[in-house]
């Protein structure tokens, strides 16, 4: 007669795999985390910012980021909830992408490389001149491949861009260079 005897692992052992078990099953808490801090940190900056002299009525520059982080923390705070209760994010679908496909990173890299060219040349070229670097660079990272177009386009754009927010909405827009001759 033969006994089989299983181990049984130790209870440290078992409470770890049940944690991490636990975690996983509510992985989704990590967003709520990210969104309660987002949302403190949008409404910290709203309410120290000093807007005496851009005030021009009852609703201020710190309306709408007020309205944002409460927004952020009520987000966190119902998605913590309905996590908690079981609620799994269903997982992402759609006829135009391929799932089983990896990340393109190339793109990602392309763009997140074209956006902090951007917000580090503005100051120093202009907004009509960064600004058509932007979207000459976006065209390219997301697959344009046209450079008599292209370079055209983005111009275009950055000027429309730039006329319509500094001359029309009277939001100014870094010049730079071209500040004598826009």
């Amino acid at each position: 007669m033969t006994t089989t005897t299983t181990e049984t692992p130790p209870e440290d052992s078992r409470s770890n795999s049940s944690r991490r078990r636990w975690l996983r099953e509510h992985s989704e808490l990590g967003v709520c985390v990210m969104l309660l801090a987002l949302g403190a940190l949008v409404l910290t900056d709203a309410l120290t910012m000093d807007v005496e002299i851009t005030q021009r009525g009852p609703i201020g520059p710190k309306t709408v980021p007020i309205v944002v982080g409460i927004g952020l923390l009520v987000v966190a705070v119902l998605l913590a909830v309905d996590v908690l209760r079981g609620g799994r994010g269903e997982a992402e679908g759609g006829e135009d992408i391929d799932l089983s496909e990896p990340a393109d990173w190339r793109t990602v890299l392309l763009l997140a490389g074209v956006f902090l060219g951007a917000a580090v040349l503005i100051e120093p070229l202009g907004f009509p001149i960064a600004g058509a670097l932007l979207f000459w660079g976006a065209a390219y990272a997301l697959g344009s491949r046209h450079p008599d177009r292209d370079p055209l386009i983005a111009a275009g754009l950055s000027l429309i861009t730039y006329v319509v927010f500094n001359n029309l909405l009277g939001v100014p827009l870094p010049g730079g260079p071209l500040m004598g001759v826009l």
